[in-house]
C-alpha cells in the first residue's frame, strides 16, 4: 500500500459539498491499495504510521506519534498514488487494486488505525471529493509499504 501523510491542524473532506469527515489536529492520510496488496500489508502500515514520530516534542524536535499527542486522522482513498508517470505524458493507474480489494483494504487499513487507539474519520472511497486542509510544518512523508 502507498500512503502520503501530512501533518495538519485541521482537514476536511466534502462529497457535493457535504462534509463527510474532518479531523485535527493530526493526519491527513491519502492512502492506495495496489495491486499485490493485502489485509496484512494493511495492518502494517497502519501500525508504522501510528508509531512514526513526526509530532513536536517540548523541545520542538519531531519525537512524538499521533499516538503520543492524542491526534486525529482524516484517511482518504486516492488511487492516483499508483501513477506511473515513467512514459509519455498520461500517467498510468494499472497498478492499483480493482476498486473492490482497494475499498476493502482502505476500510482494514482505517479500522487498524482505529483499533491503534487513533480517532479515524474517512472520505467516501471512489467519490468525488473536496479536500481543504492546513498544513502543520509543513510535514508531508511518503510511505510504501514495500
Amino acid at each position: 500500500m502507498r500512503a502520503l501523510l501530512q501533518r495538519i491542524s485541521h482537514a476536511k473532506v466534502s462529497v457535493d459539498d457535504m462534509v463527510v469527515g474532518q479531523s485535527g489536529p493530526g493526519l491527513l492520510i491519502f492512502v492506495c491499495a495496489m495491486q499485490a496488496d493485502d489485509e496484512q500489508q494493511a495492518e502494517k502500515l497502519a501500525a508504522k504510521i501510528s508509531k512514526l514520530r513526526i509530532f513536536k516534542d517540548d523541545a520542538g524536535k519531531m519525537n512524538r506519534s499521533i499516538l503520543d499527542c492524542g491526534g486525529s486522522a482524516l484517511v482518504v482513498s486516492q488511487f492516483t498514488l499508483a501513477a506511473n508517470t515513467t512514459s509519455g505524458n498520461r500517467p498510468g493507474f494499472s497498478e492499483a487494486a480493482a476498486p473492490d480489494t482497494g475499498k476493502q483494504l482502505y476500510d482494514v487499513f482505517a479500522q487498524n488505525l482505529s483499533s491503534q487507539g487513533i480517532a479515524v474519520e474517512k472520505g467516501q472511497f471512489g467519490a468525488d471529493m473536496a479536500v481543504e486542509l492546513i498544513n502543520d510544518g509543513p510535514v508531508t512523508i511518503w510511505m510504501d509499504s514495500q
